[in-house]
Parts: structure tokens; sequence; C-alpha cells
């Protein structure tokens, strides 16, 4: 199998340390900055929940709990991805980032269902909840989550994990907003019910945001062909554009971390042809045309070298069912 080894930096911040690299150290900066911010008021915030008996400020509390957290383990996964590789963990630590970002999804939705059932309960059996105060607090806390939501939107919003970051911090953003509403509206009526009643609003907000953010780090986890690219038309496309490639087989495409792109695929050459030449082209249209920066190429010549495999017994069934002699057969 060939493998243009000049071509790639193995490093685990998508094998290079341009302006990626730059990216992941202010955005790990960023992201204790928040996490510092959000961690050191959620105390206040829970107290004055508490003192005031406002499931809103609650609520915020309890995002900013595992919101902290969440940064904390955004944080933990910046500095992981710093490490260089291993001899177990041959692409380093990147895809924790990934990791993190989706286990950020499940905490978002635990919380959201956690605010649904309190709000559920003070509906069935409203309690007091002190306005005055209750305002104080919650203006107090958007301003720490502004703060915070602006540190990290400067970031990296390719990122995955970054993303999960600001998300976090925006559910917050809304839930302090929530609580002033819902603190002016008790001040002026006496109508408590809006606490609880905002909350839920909030939590519905997010949950959609959470789900987009989980399915699209799940996807990278399973390393499901990027959105942004297709398969099957590269394959073609390096068929048709690489001179002396007769096919492409057993194709994988897939992302480290949702930005860094790698392929794995079969090339085979016309008898010839060069296929340290072969494979140069193809790594080279690869990552110019496509943003492939990392592919490993096995070169070709007549038979597969994994002829006897499913790919085969696939190749017989469809010619035995009729199917197009010319389609494309990939694993």
């Amino acid at each position: 199998m060939a493998h243009d080894h000049a071509s790639h930096d193995h490093g685990p911040a998508g094998h290079s340390h341009g302006p990626g690299h730059v990216h992941g150290s202010t955005d790990k900066k960023r992201v204790l900055i928040a996490a510092c911010l959000t961690g050191g008021f959620m105390v206040a915030e829970a107290l004055g929940g508490l003192l005031t008996g406002s499931l809103a400020l609650l609520a915020d509390a309890g995002h900013m709990l595992a919101d902290s957290i969440a940064l904390g383990l955004a944080w933990y996964a910046f500095h992981l991805t710093g490490r260089p590789a291993t001899g177990r963990l041959t692409y380093g630590f990147a895809r924790v980032k990934t990791l993190v970002a989706y286990t950020n999804g499940i905490a978002i939705f635990a919380i959201a269902l956690w605010i649904v059932y309190e709000a559920w309960g003070r509906l069935m059996n409203p309690a007091p909840v002190l306005g005055g105060p209750m305002l104080l607090v919650a203006v107090a806390g958007l301003l720490v989550n502004v703060a915070s939501f602006f540190v990290l939107h400067g970031g990296d919003r390719e990122s995955l994990n970054m993303r999960g970051a600001i998300l976090h911090v925006l559910g917050d953003l809304l839930g302090s907003a929530a609580a002033i509403a819902a603190a002016i509206i008790i001040v002026a009526t006496g109508w408590t019910p809006i606490d609880p009643i905002l909350s839920v609003l909030v939590s519905l907000l997010i949950l959609s945001t959470a789900w987009s953010l989980m399915r699209e780090a799940a996807h990278v986890l399973l390393e499901g062909v990027p959105a942004s690219l297709d398969r099957d038309l590269i394959a073609k496309d390096i068929e048709g554009a690489v001179k002396g490639v007769r096919e492409v087989h057993h194709m994988h495409v897939w992302s480290l971390d949702g930005t860094s792109n790698m392929a794995t695929l079969h090339a085979c050459l016309n008898d010839g042809v060069d296929p340290h030449i072969a494979v140069s082209a193809i790594k080279k249209r690869l990552a110019v045309k496509h943003g492939i920066d990392h592919a490993t190429v096995e070169p070709e010549f007549g038979q597969c070298a994994d002829s006897h495999d499913e790919h085969d017994h696939h190749h017989d069934l469809d010619h035995a069912h009729g199917a197009p002699a010319d389609r494309r057969h990939y694993h």
C-alpha cells in the first residue's frame, strides 16, 4: 500500500500546525475563561433561586452548573488534542473534542427534561416568588452570560467542540433573559406561573439545536462521509481526472474531528503506469479539489488484492440480477 508520508504531518491537530493549530490554542483559552465565568456565577444564581423561590433562576443555575462542567470538559478536550499520537492512539486525541460535543448535547437534553418536570410541578402547585431580588440576580446572570458568549463567539465555529460550548452558554443567556422577563411580569402583576412557563419555553428553544449538534457529532464518531463531500462523485472524479486510473473502489471517506477529512481507497491502474506518480496525483487531486488532506491509496494492477472478499461477492450478485456493468462497489 503506497502512502505519501511527506505530504502529511501526522499530528493530532488535523495533520498540520498551521492556522488550525493557532485556532486550537486560542479556543482553549476562550473556553477556560468562559468556564470560570460560568462556574463562578452559578453558585450565586443557585442561592438567588433558593432565596427568591424562582424556578427560572434555579433552571438557569442548573444550566450553568452543567455548562461549567461541560466547558471544563471542552477545555480538557482541547488540552488532550495538543498531545502527540501514541502507538495505540495513532490518530492522537483529536476526536475527544467530538466525543465531548456529543456528551454536551446529551447533557442539554437531560437538563431540559428536568426543567420541564419541575415546571409542571410548579404549575400544579404555584409557589411564591420574590420578583425584585429575582430581577437583580437575573440581570447579573445575563451580563455574565453575555460576556462568556462573546469570549467564545470569536473562536473557531467550525469546531464541534467549540460549537457545543457556545450552545451551552447560549442556553444560559436565554435562561437569564427568560428569568428577567418573568421577574418583570411578577413585579408588575404578581402572576407567578410565568416563571415556570418561560423556563419551559427556553428549554424547548435549545433542544432543537442540541439535537443538531448530537446528530452531527454522532455522524463523525460513526465515521460517516462528511456532509460537504460525495464519496461516489469523488471516485468518479479521480477516475476521470487522474491519468492511468482505470477504477477506484474500496473507498472510505470520513472526518477525524469534523474539520479534518480523510480517505482510503484502492486505485486500479492501467498496465505500464508508474504507481508512485499515480498515487501522488491522486493525493494531490483529493487535497486540492475535495479538501481531503490525508489519504491512503493502494495501487493495483489487474485483479484486486481483496478479490475474494465481500466486494466481489456483491459484484457477482449484481451481475446475476442484471445490475449495470459500470456500477461501483464501495465498503
